[in-house]
């Protein structure tokens, strides 16, 4: 007889509520829970598809050693074995700084908090990271500067209670479909819509008003704003005076920013952004979403401040129906940050360079701990290629493909001594692994997921793991256990791992596994705020007043010219996720969009000589990768956007490792390229075969 477990969906960070139809010991389908407080019993392409994802048909199901080339079976005792001579070795030899960590955004909170936690008090390295990197990580930098703290401010639902929607730097009905459709519904209802994105987005033709920039001109275009909303009076003075500091700096700043001038910069027409600038002050509640169009720049932390400033000066933050709000692209980036799987912080954003946050957790833990930031996910692979990095264990994520300049991933993975790979099955980071483990996926495994508006909620196991595959905690104590013989992560269960990051974090600190069944809980979760906080901000900020930051356009670093004519963009698409490894597996989702695609205007096709759909050859200065062109209306002459889910066509062979000198953002939404035609017979070659040199 069917069973249904109630869990969270594993794609995007909305975080709806899933059930898992259980038959015969399978995974058979899915299905939508109708009282859900995110999803309202709604559920888009990935969410019904959820079970092709974990299907055990192709699943990694032993432990797998590589020997001259190619991968054999094994034991967890002998993978665990090498994993332990190597690191001990290493570690000897080079210190534990020669040792990195690479967590996970799709996995649980307790996966997460055992990882960073063996990082530090295991191998002795803060050395740890993982996809927030190249997401949000000026989000939490940027936020964290001006208000305290970088997540989102308001809740999902907020979407209703406002009287404009902004949209900036993101199309939710690709990225995260069920807000998307809340915003269009909130559109029909008759709230005003603004969306600020280079692409005419499915957002932006419904849009009251559509802005256009340029890409990497955010900066200038919101100081316009500011401009405006200044000029006119329009700011909340009373909000200004009595919350924030440094208007006076600001102020000054922004007169170098008239329209008629960001005009030129970022070619939105002067009355337009005259009109976005009334559209937005003058509302009573504005809820301002963004995503990675802000924040994937070499300026993506002034880019997240340039909108903190917005917001501020506008009032529009602590109130229903307003905010601030980064969206998250994976189901648990939020929750992986909240539990420091970040280079600078402990759980609960706890600075590791502060003595007294060190010495809580070391007493806790009872080993002493390093006080140095570590190196970020993309430090570590840059340190390989120096010999600084030497063993890395990589934790569910796919580096390969979804980090920036592939070419140069993939030589770093290749100089390491040992490179552990964790995964469901065999994505192109686990192909350059030395011993790979079988991981257990959300569905067979019990903990949590934090959404992206701060909502931790269960995640239950509904079958038992293929094989011998195993969550990543419990991995990680064994290999603690034979390393060092430390017993710290030899917890009871997952309950037991949340309740000891609880006692330690305090934005968690009233959570309990009971009191999150049903609803979940939004931190901060405290003795001062029992329920959770839906919205943060509401009458003071974690720093005091909010700071108001000064900041100066910087073009991307990397424009078009004679060689390179071309922007080139990322982009997500709406039937696949991440690097594919699970949307891919569904035949349904597969249909709908089986290959690499290249968005370009018809007009620059034509101008190339091309044909729709025709096969293309694209270039950078780092890579060259081949194609199908796609003539769509919603990228503008000049600009080419391009999905970065499919291994055969990846859009990270192009793309510039040049990075925010902040948090080491790489500059993923802008570079420059050329495109060639191939042959009108030649069908695009995959990068395998490209590299096999097959003609």
């Amino acid at each position: 007889m069917d069973r249904v477990v109630e869990t969270i969906c594993p794609f995007c960070g909305v975080g709806c509520g899933l059930g898992l139809r259980v038959a015969s010991g399978r995974v058979g389908a899915v299905e939508p829970l109708a009282s859900h407080p995110v999803s309202h019993g709604q559920l888009c392409s990935k969410g019904w598809n959820a079970a092709f994802a974990i299907d055990p048909a192709d699943r990694i199901r032993t432990p797998l050693v590589k020997e001259a080339g190619d991968f054999r079976p094994a034991t967890w005792d002998e993978a665990l074995s090498l994993m332990v001579e190597a690191f001990r070795d290493v570690s000897s030899m080079k210190g534990a700084d020669a040792l990195g960590v690479i967590s996970c955004a799709r996995a649980t909170n307790e996966d997460n908090y055992a990882a960073q936690k063996f990082a530090r008090a295991v191998l002795g390295t803060n050395n740890v990271d993982h996809c927030a990197r190249i997401c949000h990580s000026p989000s939490v930098a940027g936020l964290g500067q001006t208000l305290g703290s970088g997540a989102m401010t308001n809740s999902i639902e907020d979407v209703e209670k406002a009287d404009l929607l902004v949209v900036w730097g993101c199309d939710p009905t690709e990225s995260h479909p069920i807000l998307g459709s809340r915003i269009l519904e909130a559109k029909l209802s008759g709230k005003k819509l603004l969306v600020v994105d280079p692409r005419r987005t499915r957002l932006a033709q419904v849009a009251d008003l559509h802005l256009s920039p340029r890409l990497g001109t955010n900066v200038a275009l919101a100081n316009s704003l500011l401009y405006v909303i200044f000029e006119n009076e329009w700011e909340n003075k009373e909000f200004l005076a009595t919350r924030t500091e440094n208007e006076k700096a600001l102020r000054e700043k922004v007169r170098e920013y008239p329209p008629e001038k960001v005009a030129e910069i970022c070619g939105v027409p002067a009355e337009k952004i005259v009109d976005a600038a009334q559209l937005y002050a003058r509302s009573k509640a504005a809820f301002l979403a963004y995503g990675m169009g802000i924040t994937q720049y070499h300026t993506g932390t002034n880019n997240v401040m340039a909108l903190s400033n917005l917001v501020l000066a506008a009032g529009q933050v602590g109130r229903p129906g307003t905010g601030i709000n980064p969206l998250r692209g994976q189901n648990n980036v939020q929750g992986a940050c909240d539990m420091g799987a970040l280079p600078d912080v402990f759980p609960g954003y706890q600075k590791v360079s502060d003595p007294k946050a060190r010495e809580k957790f070391s007493k806790a833990w009872g080993r002493p701990l390093p006080d140095r930031p570590g190196r970020t996910s993309l430090g570590l692979t840059e340190g390989a290629l120096t010999g600084d990095t030497k063993c890395l264990i990589v934790l569910g994520e796919d580096p390969v493909l979804t980090d920036p300049d592939q070419n140069h991933v993939e030589r770093a993975l290749k100089a390491l001594d040992l490179l552990v790979v964790s995964e469901l099955v065999m994505t192109e980071t686990a192909k350059l692994a030395d011993v790979i483990l079988p991981a257990a996926s959300f569905a067979e495994k019990d903990g949590t997921f934090t959404n992206c508006e701060r909502r931790v909620q269960r995640v239950r196991a509904a079958v038992p793991p293929p094989g011998e595959a195993r969550g990543d905690w419990q991995m990680l104590a064994e290999l603690s256990r034979r390393l060092a013989g430390y017993e710290g992560l030899s917890w009871k269960n997952a309950e037991s791992v949340f309740g000891e990051m609880a006692a330690l974090t305090p934005i968690y600190s009233a959570m309990t596994y009971p009191r999150l069944a049903g609803k979940g809980l939004q931190w901060p979760c405290d003795a001062a705020h029992p329920e959770g906080s839906p919205i943060l901000h509401a009458k003071e900020f974690p720093i005091g007043r909010a700071r108001l930051v000064p900041l100066t356009h910087q073009d991307p670093a990397e424009l078009p010219d004679k060689e390179y004519p071309f922007a080139l963009t990322t982009q997500r698409l709406h039937y696949h996720y991440g690097c594919g490894s699970m949307t891919r597996k569904s035949p349904l989702l597969e249909r709908e969009t089986p290959d690499g695609v290249l968005f370009m205007n018809a007009e620059d096709g034509k101008r190339l000589g091309l044909r729709d759909h025709a096969g293309v050859r694209v270039v950078s200065r780092r890579g060259e990768l081949e194609t199908r062109v796609v003539f769509h209306e919603d990228v503008p002459p000049g600009l080419l956007s391009m999905p970065y889910n499919f291994k055969e066509a990846p859009a990270n062979q192009l793309t510039n490792n040049v990075q925010d000198p902040v948090t080491r953002m790489p500059e993923l939404k802008a570079c420059a390229v050329r495109v060639e035609a191939l042959p009108t017979d030649a069908a695009p070659r995959s990068r395998e075969v490209l590299r096999e040199g097959v003609q």
